[in-house]
């Protein structure tokens, strides 16, 4: 919905409101129709405004409630919002505006820091309480919501991506060795609070994050994923019926908060498609959009779905857009996308999203996504591997997840970023915490709460609202994710997995569509390792720059370009290593150089 920024002075000085300028500059792509900033004492907010809800002056941010004493700045969306209007119009608080940011104040007011339990959403946000001189920070249960932090002795600032504070100054943009090993092991998932930058830090999803005069600073957690099964047993019939249920709310939800059209993101696969499925009889003339690539020739592998997105399209009468895009655009463009990542991501999604949200966002300002429904319902091949797999909990997920174990970490990686094999004891901390009654409840639960927040769901925010598009995902509902967590795995994993969604779609979305193969369907220009792709990394590790950097072994990279499409040269799930090598450096060189990185 927007960008948000900020700075709380802790040493009596004015904030700086140059660097807060910078920093809101920055975030303009994500907020195109409006800006603000306010100032009391040691604090200062600024805001770039994607106008979703209530599209009058009177919801302008940041939000300075005269009554209350209260300042806001607010990015997402509380898609139960009117309820809690309702709730505290009886309790007698009276609103100007008509849209949710308000009603975070007034929430805020009425229940404190506990507010944040009430909320239904996706959100990252700033309240100033002028009377107590308090600044109370939170992030939504699924991190859906990014929220930046570089702190020093003298101060806070806090924005919607990385590279505005960046812009603010004065950050320390060391390499963090310990997010070195999560971002090369894990995806280039770096769980919050690290980023690869020492002075950056992520607030955590669920988590809330207070700053008192004196200096005392309380960080809380206010939601955790109970992965265990619920008291009374329940039967089969009965979990795909309360499954039904609790989706079709969270569409509702996700449908009535909007004063804008809402479109579909329409992948041709299951999620997707069962999304429009249960619009489409809500939302005349349905909006729908596809997108696929430029295969690579005679016998190539098939780089679109849009055999099953057209059914759809055809199936529901949506009005449909597809894109297909040529292989010489995605390279063209790809600087461009590197350029607007909050976080280096190495999926060939992160280009997918930002090419087709940029053609989307010319026709609608926000849209539903399919994206967490194979985590939350066990749809990934790996899932099964894992469940048939031997060894302690760390042992059968890291054999089918880790794209490297850390012998090989510690030959690619140079010697003054060595630490221990930290990854696997993060990993081996989340799985073994309480509340989970069997491995995959573990590994699912592990999957949304973490892993989820900085891969997918990052991206998903990240480079749609480059482009001022703005997309809601029903499958990250936290009722709908309880529920899913407290299912027996083997229901899940029936029929091949997800195995409830596929159930609630039959009689709904055509068959060909719930019983093909689940899609992969990849930008061929980015997956095969050759051509100028290849030559455009070789490029980048063979730079002065990453030279000079010193990040990597030399012997170990060149080994990866001697034999680029070698099959040990490949990860597990996500692709090619030495994209993962050339990606990082070319952020850095992006959105760091020339400012130090040595440790």
């Amino acid at each position: 919905m927007c960008g948000i920024c900020g700075e709380l002075r802790f040493d009596g000085a004015a904030p700086d409101m140059a660097a807060l300028a910078r920093m809101s500059d920055q975030l303009a792509r994500r907020g195109p129709d409006d800006t603000g900033a306010y100032q009391d004492g040691p604090l200062a907010f600024g805001h770039r405004r994607l106008s979703i809800i209530d599209l009058s002056a009177h919801a302008h941010q940041p939000m300075d409630d005269a009554v209350l004493h209260l300042s806001l700045v607010f990015n997402g969306t509380i898609y139960n919002y009117r309820e809690l209007r309702t709730e505290l119009q009886t309790m007698g608080y009276r609103f100007f505006s008509e849209g949710d940011s308000e009603v975070i104040l007034k929430s805020y007011h009425a229940w404190g820091d506990q507010c944040v339990t009430r909320l239904k959403g996706m959100f990252a946000f700033a309240i100033w309480d002028q009377r107590s001189s308090q600044l109370f920070l939170a992030r939504d249960r699924f991190g859906i919501k990014p929220l930046y932090l570089n702190q020093t002795s003298h101060r806070l600032r806090f924005a919607s991506s990385l590279p505005a504070l960046l812009a603010g100054g004065g950050v320390d943009t060391r390499l963090d060795a310990v997010a070195l090993h999560h971002h090369f092991t894990l995806h280039t998932v770096v769980p919050a609070p690290r980023t690869v930058l020492k002075g950056v830090r992520k607030l955590p999803p669920a988590a809330t994050l207070r700053f008192d005069p004196d200096g005392t600073v309380t960080e809380q957690v206010y939601w955790t994923l109970d992965a265990t099964r619920p008291k009374q047993a329940m039967t089969e019939a009965e979990w795909l019926a309360a499954t039904r249920e609790q989706l079709a709310q969270s569409v509702k939800r996700r449908l009535l908060a909007a004063d804008v059209p809402v479109g579909v993101l329409l992948s041709g696969g299951l999620d997707s498609s069962l999304l429009v499925g249960m619009l489409a009889d809500q939302v005349p003339d349905l909006r729908t959009f596809s997108i696929g690539f430029e295969d690579l020739g005679a016998g190539a592998e098939k780089a679109d779905e849009f055999e099953f997105s057209d059914q759809i399209a055809a199936h529901f009468n949506t009005r449909h857009h597809k894109y297909s895009i040529a292989n010489s655009e995605v390279m063209t463009r790809l600087p461009e996308a590197v350029a607007q990542m909050t976080e280096p991501m190495v999926s060939h999604d992160v280009i997918a999203f930002y090419l087709l949200a940029e053609r989307v966002s010319k026709d609608v300002k926000v849209v539903m996504s399919g994206q967490g429904a194979d985590e939350v319902f066990g749809g990934y091949f790996w899932y099964p591997k894992m469940d048939a797999a031997s060894g302690t909990p760390l042992e059968r997920f890291s054999q089918h997840y880790f794209d490297r174990d850390h012998a090989e970490y510690l030959q690619m990686i140079a010697p003054k970023f060595h630490v221990g094999d930290v990854t696997s004891a993060l990993i081996a901390d989340a799985l073994n915490q309480p509340q989970a009654d069997e491995f995959l409840d573990q590994v699912w639960r592990l999957d949304a709460t973490t892993l989820i927040v900085d891969d997918p769901v990052k991206r998903v925010d990240n480079m749609p609202m480059a482009w001022g598009l703005e997309v809601r995902t029903p499958f990250l509902d936290h009722e709908l994710v309880q529920l899913a967590a407290h299912m027996p795995p083997e229901l899940k994993l029936k029929e091949g997995g997800k195995f409830p969604l596929k159930a609630i779609s039959r009689g709904l979305v055509p068959d060909s569509v719930i019983d093909r193969p689940k899609g992969y369907f990849p930008v061929p220009v980015l997956k095969y390792v050759r051509g100028p792709f290849l030559e455009m990394m070789r490029s980048i590790l063979i730079s002065e720059a990453c030279l000079q950097r010193g990040l990597y072994q030399r012997d170990y990279v060149d080994k990866l370009l001697a034999a680029p499409e070698a099959p040990e040269h490949f990860t597990r799930i996500n692709g090619s290593k030495l994209w993962h090598l050339a990606l990082l450096e070319w952020w850095l060189q992006v959105h760091v150089d020339p400012l130090p990185t040595a440790p």
